[in-house]
């Protein structure tokens, strides 16, 4: 039984995603196991390796970007009704691939792949500009916003800035395929509309 999890990009960068395209406006982002809230550090730290897979990065195109779009909603409806830490679930894998399929891509598989190259990306955006800055810039700037947030309780601003000081000690892989950026950007509102509310 193959398992599906949340794409490697939004669990590196939930902070700054979840943040960033929140100011700008999916699941549990297309996994299929939703992942609870990090567990508080007791004893040594597990190897990065066992956190999560790496990120097989791609050059993406304009026909997989509009993929993602049209299927994105499909998934949504599919992935919001799973209910955390669920098991993997034959018949779910296969809603969520016959949507990959209907979308043109080969499975559920290639189409987390994508997703997952344009949440690498997407994360560096700062959603003021819509330009792209990196994810580091984004999350100082975001912490930078929480402090001076007088809106937000004291528990929920620690919180948030204890989640972005611990993505920026581990921040997401270098983007290998700099067309990319350019690619994401020509369709940034309509990702972050489509894939925003699933990185929250």
């Amino acid at each position: 039984m193959r398992e599906i999890v949340r794409p490697l990009a939004s669990v590196l960068s939930v902070a700054c995603l979840a943040i960033s395209i929140s100011a700008v406006s999916s699941s549990g982002v297309l996994a299929q196991a939703k992942m609870a809230p990090a567990p508080k550090q007791q004893a040594a730290p597990p190897p990065a390796a066992a956190e999560a897979p790496a990120l097989k990065q791609i050059a993406l195109t304009d026909k997989q970007v509009e993929q993602v779009l049209a299927a994105q909603k499909d998934v949504d409806a599919i992935t919001d009704k799973i209910p955390e830490n669920a098991k993997p679930d034959p018949k779910i894998d296969a809603q969520l691939d016959a949507v990959a399929k209907k979308a043109g891509f080969a499975s559920y598989d290639e189409y987390n792949t994508v997703v997952d190259n344009i949440s690498l990306v997407l994360g560096g955006f700062d959603p003021a500009t819509k330009k792209y800055v990196g994810p580091e810039t984004v999350m100082k700037a975001q912490i930078a916003q929480i402090q001076a947030d007088k809106k937000m309780s004291a528990k929920d601003k620690k919180e948030a800035l204890a989640d972005i000081n611990e993505a920026l000690k581990s921040p997401p892989p270098a983007i290998e395929n700099k067309g990319n950026i350019d690619l994401v950007g020509k369709y940034y509102d309509k990702l972050a509309a489509a894939l925003g509310d699933s990185q929250q």
